[in-house]
Formats: structure tokens, C-alpha cells, sequence
């Protein structure tokens, strides 16, 4: 835990524990570490509802913790099934547990990921073609949104985990997916043929994973002080850039490309070469996102009117177009949507014509528009039970597609709401 720190006086401290061996370890020696420094651990478990007893094992993992003095909470997610089912489970475990941390006070989300995961990881993104960035594989610390993703365990092998519970006398749950070969990290497993992960092969491949770790380490430093000096994202869903300041070398292109994944939705960076074109032209649409030249020399990146989401019901928790989450209690028979052509008879408040149009609306069962928080429309009471929050590349129930998280900022009514651009005078298993 000392590399991932610093934590502070009594941290608080949440887990994702599937039953699982390794995740019932992780539990089990963070509620040590954490009640040593006058802290504590709340276990999250998920009933992913693929399996039918799902749910009584996930009780039953909560139930053992607690017997322990684990404080337990079971997470529901009932994921429909179909195509991708493994990528949008591990999605959605990621997202429930993340959310579940913050709405609890637990600012660190630890998972279970060991040097044998990390192996089948590099070696899994290999074969997939992945560049330097993706074969760092895992990193220990990651911002998941809401929480702060901690991966203690990554330089242990599994079978010093499995000596963990042995040792305490529990019995782990066994996941039958993680035997079945139509997956293919599954084979990955079985081709490494050191179930414990103890061996110089999976060793060799940690050491590379994490040399390539400290390459992306740097990368992404070089490419957040590039993105300080030369955009604002702003909670409405768009950005200000300032093109001297983002410049037009390599970390240019790599801060406009994760600039492209904020506004776009996706929560995935495009192509280098359709970067590099994107960042040469000044204007142009990529991955969701519009790119035009503004007032004052500067450049807006707004949502791609064309590639907005459809409607989605305003439930807690949903997701509308990738990027905003309602953090209110909604309504029932109530939408959520782009403004759209209605943008035109709106306060603008200062606001680009391009980004009202794909700021997030609610309306009723007849499609009558009832509110758009953004705007404070009709009034800051109307807006209240429809809060939103803007998480760029989230996902939401209602898509059953990754969320991959982003600095939450409420876009109901605040005083902070500023459009001067800057420099202007005013991934696995839990």
C-alpha cells in the first residue's frame, strides 16, 4: 500500500470481493492494514445475475465477511446477456463498485488483480496489436471517477493469495467462466501453465509491464501539463482550446486526442493518424467530437450533433449519449435527450450555439420540453430532481456499455459556470 499513498489518518478504505480467492485475500489484508492505522474496510459485492445463484453467492460472500467483522454491501447489477458479455460485465462491476465507494465515503476502491493477471493482460493487448501505452497493462493506481482504483497486489503471485485464505480456513467461491475456453484470457491462462503465478516466465512479463508502466507514466504527465496550459472543459460538454498553447508536436496530438474521447463520449482516443490530420486542419469531426475555429483565435470542441445518443429514461443512475449521469431522482415517464432544434428559443447564456444544441434535455410523456439543467429551465426548482452530472465516455444501464468515469462536475444551477476560453482576459475482472 506505501507506493499507492499517501492515505492519512484512518483511511477508509472500500474493496470489490467476488468470492473469489484472491479478491477474499485483498479483503481480508486490507481490513488488516486498514484497522492498523485506525481505518477500516467496507467489502463490495457484486451479483453480476448471469448465473441464476448468482445472488445467494453473493449473499453468502457478504454474510462470511461480515462473521469476520467485514462490513459487506452486495451490489445488484442484473446485466442482460448477449454479445460482449464478459467486456460489458467487467464494465459494470467497475462502475457500480466505483460509485458505491464514493456514495459511502470511501474515497479508495481497491481490486484483487495479481502478477498472474498482470502477465495475461500484457499478453492479451500483444496479440491485439496494443502500442507501448497498452502494453504497460494495469496500472497500480488509476482515477476511476468517483473513486480513486487501487491495485495493491499486482507484484503478487496467486499462490501466495490462495496461502492467505488457506491459512485464515476459508473456503474461496469458484467461478465456473474462469475455466471456460471459449474466452480467450481464459487460454491465455491455460497457455502460461503456472496456475500460480510463481514461475520466471509470469515474472519476466511484470518486470516488461511495468518498464512500459513508466514509460506511460511520463507520457501521460507530459500530455496533462499540455492540456493545463491549453484547454478548459467545461461541465456543459465542450472545451476551449488555445492552439499556441497545445502547439503541434506528438503530445499535442496525444492531448487533443484525449480531449476527443472527453467530448465525443466514447471514452476511447482515436486513431494517431486521424489525430494528427484533426490537429493539422483545425476543424474537422472525429470520434464524436466537432472541432471549429472560434472568436479570439481559439478553437471550440463540441459534441458531433449528428452522433448524439437517443433518449433515455431519466431513472437514477442513468447514462444519456456517454456522457452525462443523472445524479437526481428523476421522473418516471420523464426523457432524457439533446435539446436540439428548441436550443434556439433558450437563454443561452453565453453558451456556443453548436453546445446548446447537444446539451442534455428532459421532456415529458408527450415529448413537451419540461427542463434543461444546464440552463436553469424553466427555474432552478424544475431543474432539482433532474441534477446532472457530466462524466465523459460513461455508459449507462439503459446502453449496457463500458463506463469508463471522468471528474464529475453538476451542471445545474452553480456560480462557476465560465465560458471565457482559457488565456482570454476574463480495463479485467474484479
Amino acid at each position: 500500500m506505501a507506493p499507492l499513498g499517501p492515505f492519512g489518518r484512518a483511511p477508509r478504505l472500500a474493496a470489490g470481493v467476488s468470492g473469489g480467492p484472491h479478491s477474499l485475500a485483498l479483503a481480508l489484508l486490507a481490513d488488516d492494514w486498514a484497522r492498523a492505522r485506525g481505518g477500516d474496510l467496507l467489502a463490495l459485492v457484486i451479483d453480476h445475475g448471469i448465473r441464476p445463484d448468482s445472488g445467494a453467492e453473493a449473499a453468502g460472500v457478504a454474510a462470511g465477511l461480515a462473521a469476520r467483522g467485514i462490513a459487506a454491501r452486495v451490489l445488484p447489477l442484473g446485466l442482460p446477456g448477449g454479445p460482449r458479455l464478459q467486456e460489458r460485465a467487467r464494465a459494470a462491476r467497475l462502475a457500480a463498485l466505483a460509485r458505491a465507494a464514493a456514495a459511502a465515503g470511501r474515497p479508495w476502491l481497491l481490486l484483487g488483480h495479481h502478477r498472474a493477471d498482470q502477465a495475461e493482460t500484457l499478453l492479451f493487448r500483444a496479440l491485439r496489436g496494443s502500442g507501448p501505452a497498452g502494453l504497460a497493462a494495469m496500472a497500480p493506481t488509476r482515477d476511476a471517477g468517483p473513486a480513486l482504483l487501487l491495485r495493491p497486489l499486482l507484484g503478487v503471485p496467486p499462490a501466495a493469495l490462495e496461502a492467505v485464505l488457506a491459512a485464515a480456513g476459508i473456503a474461496p467461491v469458484r467461478d465456473p467462466s474462469n475455466a471456460d475456453l471459449r474466452f480467450a484470457r481464459i487460454r491465455l491462462r491455460r497457455a502460461l501453465a503456472d496456475p500460480g503465478g510463481e514461475g520466471p516466465g509470469i515474472a519476466a512479463l511484470g518486470v516488461a509491464a511495468a518498464a512500459f508502466g513508466l514509460r506511460r507514466a511520463r507520457a501521460e504527465a507530459e500530455v496533462a501539463a499540455r492540456l493545463a496550459l491549453a484547454a478548459e472543459i467545461r461541465p456543459e460538454g465542450f472545451a476551449w482550446i488555445v492552439p499556441r498553447a497545445l502547439g503541434a508536436d506528438a503530445t499535442a496530438a496525444a492531448a487533443l486526442a484525449r480531449l476527443v474521447a472527453v467530448i465525443g463520449g466514447g471514452g476511447f482516443a482515436p486513431g494517431p493518424a486521424a489525430v494528427a490530420a484533426l490537429l493539422v486542419r483545425g476543424a474537422g469531426t472525429l470520434g464524436g467530437a466537432w472541432l471549429r475555429p472560434a472568436a479570439g483565435g481559439r478553437w471550440l470542441l463540441a459534441r458531433d450533433p449528428g452522433m448524439m445518443g437517443a433518449a433515455v429514461p431519466a431513472r437514477p443512475g442513468a447514462v444519456w449519449d456517454g456522457r452525462f449521469r443523472l445524479a437526481g431522482p428523476g421522473r418516471e415517464g420523464v426523457s432524457i435527450g439533446a435539446l436540439g432544434a428548441e436550443a434556439g428559443r433558450m437563454p443561452g447564456r453565453g453558451l456556443p450555439a453548436a453546445v446548446l444544441r447537444s446539451l442534455p434535455a428532459l421532456r415529458d410523456p408527450h415529448g413537451v420540453l419540461a427542463a434543461v439543467p444546464a440552463l436553469d429551465y424553466p427555474s432552478e426548482l424544475d431543474c432539482h430532481p433532474f441534477r446532472l452530472v457530466f462524466e465523459p465516455g460513461g455508459r449507462g444501464e439503459f446502453s449496457g456499455e463500458p463506463f469508463k468515469g471522468g471528474q464529475p462536475d453538476l451542471i445545474c444551477s452553480d456560480d462557476s459556470r465560465r465560458t471565457d476560453p482559457p488565456g482570454s482576459e476574463t480495463d479485467n475482472r474484479t
